[in-house]
């Protein structure tokens, strides 16, 4: 029977969804995975618009957790060396590496490895076997990839709630370590920004102003411990907005500011936040959104840390699973964020609902 798939073939224009041959051999290594859920990420926004260089047709989709249903010779264990089987529910990392080029092996930043690969990005759909990439009935995993048995306790709507924007998070403050006590300005109210919050809170922060929009994502923000919200559409003058955030958090400024908003401009409005001697993450500018005007004095004269994170690792995944399981608080959290379910007949649907703000966290279920 052919797989269905909801595939982006232009930039711009409505997904389409395409029936793909069905897969009558896995290869060794390989694991054939029916989807159970499938996340939409604000990254899938920027891809539909053009903001990154991806092959198209491309099968979108990253965030991701299903049932094995085949596999390949000599898969027996997952990521961690618990033992896999089929119809074991699963997720897996997004991304695949060489290890072996100059950033894997000898600069040890796997994430700049020259070959990455990521599910639902890098592979075009025409290609076989066509089904790489989350918005579809099944999935063909490459040999290499890392798996993630769940245990029965994780809800697959934690997992995807948290999606890469949890991994993200605990990449980049991995980076950017945030100390016990610290003062912290989250940029973005969306799945990563959330994330990072969550991670602030996990990491020791004392105070996390969190400034975004619309108002029902701040509402989220403060489930997830926000100590004060900033709504964008409230107070839209920019100097207005630091008057307003400097007096939540101190005189001085913020310890740790973190960027999770993907629009360069927020980028100059956030170092103005730091205080002397602070760091500015920057963790939403995973696209090419543009340029801005910058003066660079100001790293200088506020002796700045800028610091930025590109995409996680396995062990990334292992640790975001990890907090999941072992906080009810932090994965119901992540869970209830899920506010849209869609078909995947309504793939599109469910993108531009997501490209417009109009819901929390939207899922695909195939």
């Amino acid at each position: 029977m052919p797989v269905r798939a909801a595939v982006l073939a232009a930039y711009h224009q409505p997904l389409e969804i395409r029936e793909y041959p069905e897969i009558s051999h896995v290869g060794p290594g390989e694991v054939l995975v029916r989807m159970e859920m499938a996340g939409i990420c604000g990254t899938d926004v920027h891809l539909w618009q053009g903001q990154l260089p991806i092959p198209v047709p491309v099968i979108l989709g990253h965030e991701t957790v299903g049932r094995i249903e085949a596999l390949g010779d000599g898969v027996e264990v997952d990521w961690r060396g618990d033992p896999v089987s089929a119809d074991d529910r699963i997720t897996w990392a997004s991304s695949l590496v060489c290890g072996e080029c100059y950033y894997c092996r000898v600069k040890r930043q796997p994430t700049r490895c020259v070959a990455r690969k990521a599910y639902g990005i890098s592979y075009c759909a025409d290609e076989a076997p066509h089904l790489r990439g989350g918005y579809a009935e099944a999935i063909l995993l490459r040999p290499g990839t890392a798996l993630y048995r769940l245990p029965d306790h994780l809800p697959t709507e934690a997992v995807v709630g948290a999606g890469c924007g949890l991994v993200t998070a605990i990449h980049g403050i991995e980076r950017c370590p945030i100390e016990w006590g610290d003062v912290v300005v989250v940029q973005g109210s969306g799945p990563v920004g959330l994330a990072a919050l969550a991670v602030a809170r996990e990491a020791g922060a004392a105070k996390v102003v969190v400034i975004g929009g619309p108002p029902h994502r701040l509402e989220i923000a403060r489930r997830f411990g926000a100590d004060a919200v900033i709504d964008v559409g409230a107070v839209p003058d920019p100097e207005e907005r630091h008057r307003v955030a400097q007096r939540e958090i101190s005189p001085h400024g913020a310890d740790v500011v973190i960027e999770c908003v993907g629009h360069p401009q927020a980028v100059n409005e956030g170092i103005a936040l730091c205080r002397d001697g602070g760091a500015y993450l920057v963790l939403g500018q995973y696209a090419d959104a543009g340029n801005i005007e910058f003066n660079p004095h100001i790293i200088t004269r506020k002796q700045l840390r800028v610091i930025g994170s590109w995409g996680f690792e396995p062990r990334h995944v292992d640790k975001a699973l990890a907090l999941l399981a072992r906080d009810k608080q932090v994965r119901d959290l992540f869970a209830s964020e899920i506010t849209h379910h869609f078909r995947l007949a309504d793939a599109d649907r469910a993108l531009q609902t997501v490209r417009n703000w109009q819901s929390g966290k939207s899922v695909l279920i195939p």
